[in-house]
């Protein structure tokens, strides 16, 4: 099981001395002290509106926002990613959370057909901060960057300026970077991820949501994933779960991104919340055996399928 100790942890030098210790504490409880990434993304209740949360294949139980938390809390995860609001409201009841503050978001109404994708910080991190002297367990930001859109030059700014502050007050941040808008042909060429990767590593992000690279003639993603692993250099890389899959073919793929790709994690929501408490918790234990204790794939499957339990 892989595990670090506090000496391990590499601090970034925009990390102020009087926050150092603040830092390691929030990076080893983002990571269960592994240094790998157990994300549990609860921001699309903006980014897709409600069409990930009622309808069709989808428990009915995910139409109540409280079901993230509960799956949270029951579940294991290493942070749950929200809006500030989002997480103002149900933070009071769930202190033993590690939350992740998304600090922008837009709706998937406006098409890239009809603009270039553009996500607009919503508030500053004083707003955040408060929540944190207040005692909500707030241990990172994110942010969400399209690469290629004709607004990027505004979200790199906003996510450099951010990354910086955040380090000077021992938060960790994760980057969410797709390339996307009319300039992108193709949103998941394995060459486009490998330098969404190391667009976040120039930033200063602690660690880089992306998509799987595609499957080519030359590669299957995992093995396209490792040159952007490569490319990250001391940026963590993870792969977005993407829409809701059949566990053994998630967790398959989780395990390949990992031990192919090298990956340092996982960014996983609809896969998980779609799905009743019951199920959701047990596929959260799946994956963290995967991410965070390095279980084979088989022996993940029988944790999702309830033959076996997992716990950190």
């Amino acid at each position: 099981m892989p595990s670090i100790t506090r000496d391990q942890v590499k601090v970034p030098a925009d990390v102020m001395p009087e926050v150092r210790e603040t830092y390691i504490d929030n990076y080893l409880k983002a990571t269960r002290n592994t240094g790998r990434l157990m994300l549990f993304a609860c921001d699309q209740k903006m980014e897709h509106l409600n069409g990930d949360f009622y309808g069709e294949g989808i428990d009915p139980s995910d139409n109540d926002p409280e079901h993230l938390f509960q799956i949270g809390q029951e579940g294991v995860i290493g942070v749950l990613a929200g809006q500030r609001g989002l997480i103002a409201r149900y933070a009071p009841d769930y202190p033993e959370i590690n939350f992740l503050v998304k600090m922008n978001s837009k709706t998937n109404l406006v098409k890239t057909a009809q603009d270039d994708p553009y996500s607009p910080q919503l508030h500053d991190l004083e707003a955040v901060l408060a929540m944190r002297e207040a005692g909500v367990n707030i241990v990172g930001l994110g942010y969400t960057i399209y690469l290629g859109s004709e607004y990027e030059s505004t979200m790199l700014a906003e996510a450099g300026e951010l990354i910086a502050q955040a380090h000077a007050n021992g938060l960790i941040v994760v980057l969410w970077i797709y390339p996307r808008g009319k300039a992108v042909a193709d949103e998941k060429a394995p060459a486009l991820i490998a330098g969404a990767a190391g667009a976040a590593l120039c930033l200063g992000a602690d660690f880089v949501k992306v998509n799987p690279p595609k499957d080519t003639e030359e590669a299957t993603s995992a093995q396209s994933l490792a040159i952007a692993s490569q490319a990250a250099g001391r940026t963590g890389l993870v792969c977005a779960g993407g829409s809701k899959a059949d566990a053994k073919e998630f967790l398959s793929n989780l395990y390949d991104q990992i031990h192919v790709g090298g990956a340092c994690g996982n960014a996983t929501g609809r896969n998980i919340h779609m799905r009743s408490l019951e199920e959701a918790v047990r596929l959260t234990k799946a994956i963290s055996a995967i991410t965070l204790a390095d279980y084979e794939v088989d022996d993940a499957l029988a944790v999702y399928n309830g033959e076996a339990d997992f716990a950190l």
